[in-house]
């Protein structure tokens, strides 16, 4: 094991190991798995039974996997090139069992995988990982217990649709694809985000301890990160080694924070699949009383109505009726926040007599200033109070430490640049899918729409947006990747950019390539594109993910995803190895890529169907002594043994056949290197054999 030394920063959005190169941090999500307890073990697939809410009594000790299986799996992905791992864990796993009840016995385990990923010479981020609020509404994050401080009860959300989860569908096999994304529409995600990050703004009542419900989530999750980063920091060395950047919170959500009207379906709600509540439906469902709601089909060019549907909980609540759970975890509600009523009703949103809206418009202004709000306005005040709060309490613990902005997805980031809040150690980390592939499960390299030009108001219809063709479709992709690259220069300045999530679904065409064909030519091509869009970028980035449980019949186990590069179900192409026999799709993202440069990297592009890869750089001159090489990553899959030809413009070069290392030793100013194949076989077939031999680094 080498030592790593603190990362620095050069000002230019680089990042830069201790001989002065630039690095690329490239890896990806480790684990799927780590969403979800591992006793009592749950994934989205198993129906629910009593255990289920017994949401103080879960461990996530044994996440991501045993530590005797760790080997195989920390192996194989560092023989993929990766250098980087975005450590996926939940405040779920730290505070399950109540208010400032931390779980030590998953630190414990959680710091002896930290020890593992560092002997295997990998760099961590921190990512406390959420979806849709928490598991009890559909996704993942937060523990049982903060949705009884909001005065939600959980097993009131299935028949009011307050939060639509696959566990406690009817036969959770059948549970509709990206259905549960709907769920960021619904009462209870509207009712936690808006919550966590505007309580004091929109629910002055609710009071809790003697804060502001806002608070009190808030405080709560910074305290668990700061109890769980205490103790790793206390007991190992391990910060700015292997961990090197903590981020926020994945994907945060606005909740209804900013919508114009209550009584209709925001036109920019995404996506609309099944039965679609207005906001003020999602309230009036929640009291238990019917509505006719709206339903939509998504089709190839997105969401289209379908019919209505009478919805009718009969009776049912998603709001606790007594106090058993305030006495339970012991914390003391405010008089005025009366138990049993929607927390909208008591702030007189809405009549649950009349079932009129009496506010319409009560999300899309402050209440105080009466500021209209929209997201630009949730981003730029909300999630940056939150963002202000992170940063304040983290550089407090650590001031050499990354801290890993993310915004909403898709969002325009948060006006920065020039504040207190930010300085050269703080990242931007955006995510990025391609919509269209994500919520057909198919991929058309023929077509495609540019979403975030969309999204930005660049086209007057979604028709505008379209692209065709096989090129413009990669570059449509690339071109939206250096959009959302450039917006994080123009708001918060030229801090490095980590693109900590992006991906493609392997479950493509209702899993042919599974049972079928064994073909993965789509998800080969789908992934080269996103590839092809990284490196257009030339950002760092870590791919979604890996899953050490995945099975080709429930993929990742969470709400139907299917994104993990390796399954634990067998297939076996011919020249695969024991390490790799399970990876799926690997020749498209076990590429060529720049490890570490000194100077900038101007052009990085491996073209997969010819196998060939050109890099230039900018040089820069050392100024103590001869520079330190160039190292690039050379996968066998693609260059197996020594059958390689490598062109450079000035220096020598020497090769680590064992690490797949190309260590180039180049003059400053422009440089080029290019690798091509030395073989009679043209063009490579990746489809089939998309799980090829590799040594380990």
């Amino acid at each position: 094991m080498s030592k790593m030394i603190t990362l620095q920063v050069d000002g230019l959005g680089g990042v830069r190991d201790e001989k002065n190169r630039r690095i690329t941090l490239r890896g990806i999500n480790l684990d799927g798995s780590s969403k979800l307890p591992k006793s009592p073990e749950y994934n989205t697939f198993k129906p629910v039974q009593e255990d289920f809410w017994d949401g103080d009594n879960v461990s996530f000790v044994g996440r991501p996997f045993e530590l005797e299986e760790a080997p195989q799996h920390l192996e194989r992905i560092r023989s993929w090139g990766f250098n980087t791992i975005r450590y996926v864990y939940t405040w779920e796993a730290l505070e399950h069992s109540g208010p400032g009840k931390y779980d030590d016995e998953f630190i414990d385990y959680t710091i002896k995988v930290l020890k593992l990923l560092d002997e295997y010479g990998f760099y961590v981020t921190m990512d406390p990982h959420q979806d849709i609020w928490g598991r009890y509404s559909g996704g993942s994050g937060a523990p049982l217990w903060t949705y009884y401080a909001a005065g939600l009860d959980p097993k009131g959300f299935h028949a009011t649709e307050a939060a639509l989860v696959q566990n406690m569908w009817d036969d959770p096999d059948e549970y509709p694809k990206m259905y549960w994304a709907t769920n960021y529409a619904r009462l209870v995600c509207g009712v936690m985000f808006t919550m966590f990050f505007a309580g004091k703004e929109y629910m002055p009542k609710a009071i809790i301890d003697g804060v502001n419900i806002q608070d009190y989530l808030q405080q709560h999750m910074l305290d668990a990160m700061l109890y769980f980063y205490g103790r790793i920091r206390k007991e190992t060395d391990l910060f700015n080694r292997c961990i090197i950047g903590v981020e926020t919170m994945n994907e945060p959500n606005s909740g209804y924070i900013g919508l114009r009207d209550i009584t209709e379906i925001p036109e920019e709600q995404q996506p609309k699949i099944g039965n679609i509540p207005t906001p003020l439906q999602t309230m009036i469902l929640g009291m238990g009383k019917p509505a006719t709601v709206q339903t939509y089909i998504f089709g190839r060019f997105g969401p289209r109505k379908s019919s209505k549907k009478l919805v009718d909980p009969q009776g049912v609540s998603a709001w606790m009726e007594d106090d058993s759970m305030d006495k339970k975890y012991g914390w003391s509600r405010d008089p005025q926040w009366k138990l049993g009523t929607c927390i909208f009703a008591l702030h007189g949103v809405w009549d649950p007599e009349t079932e009129e809206a009496l506010k319409p418009n009560y999300f899309c202004s402050c209440p105080e200033s009466g500021h209209d709000v929209d997201e630009p306005y949730f981003v730029n005040n909300h999630f940056k109070r939150y963002w202000e709060r992170f940063y304040t309490a983290m550089r407090k613990m650590d001031s050499d430490l990354f801290l890993l902005c993310g915004p909403p997805v898709m969002a325009i980031p948060p006006t920065l640049k020039g504040t207190e809040f930010i300085d050269d150690r703080v990242m931007y980390c955006p995510h990025f899918y391609d919509g269209i592939t994500i919520m057909l499960k198919r991929w058309n390299k023929y077509w495609n729409l540019d979403c975030l030009g969309y999204l930005r108001g660049k086209y007057a219809s979604p028709l505008f947006a379209i692209r065709i063709g096989e090129q413009n479709v990669r570059n449509c992709l690339r071109d939206e990747v250096i959009a959302m690259r450039d917006e994080g220069i123009e708001h918060m300045g030229t801090i490095p950019c980590y693109m900590s999530e992006t991906g493609m679904p392997f479950d493509m065409n209702d899993k042919e390539a599974y049972y079928e064909t064994g073909d993965y030519t789509n998800q080969v091509e789908a992934l080269d594109t996103i590839g092809y869009a990284l490196e257009g970028a030339r950002i760092n980035h870590a791919y979604w993910c890996y899953t050490s449980t995945n099975t080709h019949a429930q993929g990742d186990g969470w709400n139907g995803e299917d994104f993990s590069f390796w399954s634990n179900d067998v297939f076996e192409p011919k020249d695969s190895t024991p390490l790799n026999r399970k990876s799926r799709a690997q020749a498209a993202y076990m590429r060529p890529f720049p490890v570490a440069v000194l100077g900038s990297v101007t052009e990085t592009l491996f073209d997969l169907k010819k196998r060939t890869y050109h890099l230039e750089i900018e040089g820069e001159k050392s100024l103590d002594g001869p520079g330190a090489p160039a190292i690039i990553f050379v996968p066998d899959n693609h260059y197996p043994e020594d059958r390689f030809d490598i062109k450079v413009s000035t220096g020598d070069y020497k090769f680590d056949p064992l690490r797949r290392l190309l260590l180039w030793y180049h003059e400053p100013g422009t440089q080029t290197l290019d690798i091509t194949p030395v073989d009679d076989e043209g063009d490579q077939s990746y489809g089939e054999d998309s799980t090829c031999a590799c040594n380990v680094m």
